[in-house]
């Protein structure tokens, strides 16, 4: 039976700011399997990004601060691990692909120069060997006459090759869990394929867990096995993903699906959901999608319902289930 390689517990990153305090992400659970892609799709502002860069430990402490949880990878609690010893998961056995390389990579260093500062500290090996190192990785990732690549800056390669890049720089070390935070995002069509059928293959020759992060419902379809629907810092549904497409029951997982694009779809107009994610200085009482939620009742405003697994493998959180009232 394959183990779970990551496992969040009840985790709560909260921010301190100027006007109050942000719960980004509250009391939020999931597993990752070993091989296993798991898919955290949600609106901007749901707490995706927060969740991943609190498995980093890359919370600025101030103003942000794990105020609660575990965040168990491998059999270690990383959040009571010293900093040294998560410096040496960080980048080794724990790799992200940051959603803008343009930003992401640093102008004023070579490709190859970034790649191989990862594969220096934690390999121990002489630049030398590093460089070789590098190029097998922008191989791995498909970028061609990748021995000249390896020594060109960032501002000489197109979004697409900066993307690859990006990938050659995580997977370097072989991570056991690649975490991509909107891989696709700021490139075309064609290349956004690319990219994922590039994923999917590293995720085979490495054998690489991957908590994908993204918006696009489209994404997930191809690549994830499970799915976190996260909003507004809390999970309100979560299951397989043929279980997502064939039976979604949470109105915000139903309003996302349905705001995907679609050559069957009788009416021209895009369909969105009213209303956008709320101020996080101010939530509304009870369930926080209550506000845009065509199905609110009392009960939905005056409390708000726990995650609860309504049908095998299958959790929600809405009043709108009985067996979420039992």
């Amino acid at each position: 039976m394959t183990k779970d390689l990551l496992e969040v517990k009840n985790l709560k990153t909260y921010f301190n700011t100027e006007d109050g305090l942000v719960k980004a992400v509250d009391d939020v659970s999931f597993k990752i399997k070993e091989g296993e892609t798991l898919a955290v799709v949600g609106e901007s502002g749901c707490g995706k990004s927060i969740t991943a860069m609190s498995i980093m430990r890359l919370i600025p402490n101030p103003p942000g601060k794990i105020i609660g949880g575990e965040i168990y990878f491998d059999g270690k609690d990383v959040i009571k691990l010293p900093d040294e010893e998560m410096m040496k998961i960080r980048g080794n056995q724990i790799s992200v692909i940051f959603q803008e390389p343009m930003t992401s990579l640093n102008p004023v260093f070579t490709v190859g120069e970034q790649i191989s500062e990862a594969i220096i500290l934690h390999r121990n090996v002489d630049e030398k060997e590093a460089r070789k190192q590098s190029i097998e990785s922008l191989k791995l990732v498909g970028i061609p006459r990748a021995d000249e690549i390896v020594d060109s800056y960032p501002h000489e390669l197109s979004g697409g090759m900066r993307q690859r890049a990006m990938i050659a720089m995580a997977v370097s070390c072989n991570p056991k869990l690649l975490i991509a935070d909107e891989p696709t995002t700021a490139l075309d069509v064609t290349i956004q394929a690319q990219i994922l059928d590039l994923m999917r293959e590293l995720k085979k020759k490495l054998k690489t867990s991957i908590m994908l992060i993204t918006h696009d419902l489209g994404v997930v379809a191809e690549m994830a096995d499970y799915i976190v629907v996260m909003y507004a810092g809390k999970i309100v549904e979560e299951t397989s993903v043929l279980e997502l497409y064939k039976n979604p029951l949470h109105p915000y997982t139903i309003g996302l699906l349905n705001s995907k694009p679609a050559i069957y779809k009788e009416s021209d107009r895009l369909y969105s959901i009213p209303g956008q994610v709320p101020n996080p200085l101010n939530m509304p009482t009870g369930c926080y999608f209550n506000p845009r939620c065509s199905k609110c009742t009392d009960k939905c405003v005056q409390s708000q319902p726990a995650l609860v697994e309504v049908e095998p493998g299958h959790k929600i959180a809405c009043w709108n289930y009985k067996e979420v009232t039992k």
